[in-house]
């Protein structure tokens, strides 16, 4: 049986307009609609590996009110075990997301809450949790403290670890040393190798900069166009496809990173997870929302069945 997967991150509330453009200071537009709805990159990728099969639990802090049992509802409903503290002296975190209407292009500005109190001690007090998972995942949305001291944890068990550096941040040293497999976008690449990446070539030398600081596997997630991944000996180009009309990208990396974890999880190589992953995004794009975008292992493999065989 695969080992679980445990994921460190941030559940927020998304509150989501959608409007033609995004208005000046100082101005005033009316909107298209509004949706409130459960969010967060690590509460996205849980609900993503869970939904694509994966035994997941979920490492956090909630506040004791609405937003708290929002995350809780909607983790219940995806197969997400809550490995989360409450606290009544913070609120849950919400983040406030633009959708431009014709593209379904997105901006967004995160407050994380109580998440944002998440510390290394929470991470020891879960340290069994984390010795006993396959994968540990984390993001930069809490803490980056906390994130580190979960890899180090997990390093010493010989958990496979998972950084998504999501919204890029400065690194403490010796974090990228404790990374099997990074998983930025081209902005975060860039911000954290310096390399502007803009083409698969591009991504292929911001990869070897994660190569040369310790991580195993660099994985640079290139939207439409796929993802690049290498481990130096091998690379592969991955392609991107819509399973349909794309309506909202939002949370097409978080989708990515839970069917690459859950499809890992399983014994798949790297590549074959890469291809899974693109596969549960594929289909996240083309629903509005982030988490509730989320499609199930089902229509994951189904739709897989139309990806080359051949990345």
């Amino acid at each position: 049986m695969p080992k679980p997967i445990v994921i460190l991150g941030v559940f927020v509330a998304d509150v989501t307009f959608r409007a033609d453009r995004m208005p000046k200071m100082g101005e005033t537009l009316l909107g298209n609609s509004f949706a409130l709805g459960p969010g967060g990159k690590g509460s996205n990728q849980a609900v993503a590996a869970a939904m694509a099969g994966a035994e997941v639990h979920m490492l956090t802090r909630l506040g004791d009110d609405t937003f708290g049992d929002m995350a809780l509802d909607i983790w219940g409903k995806a197969g997400v075990t809550s490995a989360a503290t409450r606290r009544s002296d913070h609120p849950t975190g919400a983040a406030f997301i633009y959708v431009d209407e014709e593209s379904g292009d997105n901006a967004i500005i995160i407050s994380p809450g109580v998440a944002g109190t998440i510390a290394p001690s929470d991470l020891e007090a879960k340290a069994e949790l984390i010795r006993s998972a396959g994968i540990f995942i984390t993001q930069l949305e809490q803490p980056i403290d906390a994130a580190l001291r979960g890899f180090e944890i997990a390093r010493d068990a010989g958990v496979t670890t998972i950084l998504n550096p999501a919204p890029a941040a400065t690194l403490p040293d010796g974090m990228l040393a404790l990374t099997d497999i990074v998983t930025p976008n081209e902005s975060e690449a860039e911000a954290l190798t310096g390399i502007a990446v803009e083409s698969v070539a591009d991504a292929e030398r911001a990869s070897a900069k994660f190569l040369d600081a310790g991580v195993k596997w660099s994985i640079i997630t290139l939207g439409q166009n796929g993802v690049f991944l290498t481990d130096g000996r091998t690379k592969a180009h991955v392609p991107a496809r819509a399973a349909g009309p794309v309506v909202e990208t939002t949370g097409a990396g978080d989708a990515f990173n839970g069917g690459f974890a859950a499809a890992l999880s399983e014994g798949a190589s790297p590549i074959e997870a890469a291809r899974f992953g693109c596969a549960t995004a594929g289909i996240s794009v083309t629903r509005p929302g982030t988490a509730p975008s989320m499609p199930a292992r089902s229509e994951i493999e189904a739709f897989l069945k139309t990806f080359p065989t051949d990345p």
